[in-house]
């Protein structure tokens, strides 16, 4: 147990100096995960290819991590065209806010929303590879293991 805490972050860092850039289309949503015997989310950007953009680990599902995850997103990567997000508020309201920053920042474009239900199922069917893993493991014993696990 150990060993994968202490050495994951290390791959992780690694898996993100070898990152290719992604195209300006993302897809965007969360799945719920057991840390603790506790659901926390996990928030997951891909592009439109199928290729991870970024993903945070969150303890609750509002607009505060919305907009926290679509900022560290847009950090991390280039300034995507369009995102595609589901119809609920928090991600909603985090996209809303995440382009008054761009506005405030000076920044020429902003990040168009898109609310179609059938064009996040590349998403959708993401989902499924990440329970099939984390299902057998019955959750993580702390928030740092799944983050650094995940990574």
């Amino acid at each position: 147990m150990y060993v994968t805490v202490h050495y994951s972050p290390f791959i992780a860092d690694e898996a993100n100096k070898r990152k290719q850039s992604v195209a300006g289309s993302w897809r965007m949503d969360e799945i719920h995960i057991k840390v603790k015997g506790q659901w926390t989310y996990l928030y997951l950007a891909i592009d439109k290819y199928g290729s991870t953009v970024d993903f945070m680990l969150s303890e609750h599902r509002d607009e505060v991590a919305a907009t926290a995850f679509f900022k560290q997103a847009v950090d991390h990567n280039e300034l995507a065209s369009k995102v595609v997000i589901d119809k609920k508020g928090a991600n909603n309201a985090g996209s809303e806010n995440i382009n008054i920053l761009i506005f405030l920042a000076g920044l020429l474009g902003f990040i168009d929303m898109l609310k179609v239900k059938y064009l996040n199922n590349i998403i959708e069917q993401d989902h499924r590879f990440i329970k099939k893993i984390t299902k057998p493991m019955m959750g993580f014993k702390t928030f740092h293991s799944a983050s650094a696990t995940l990574a």
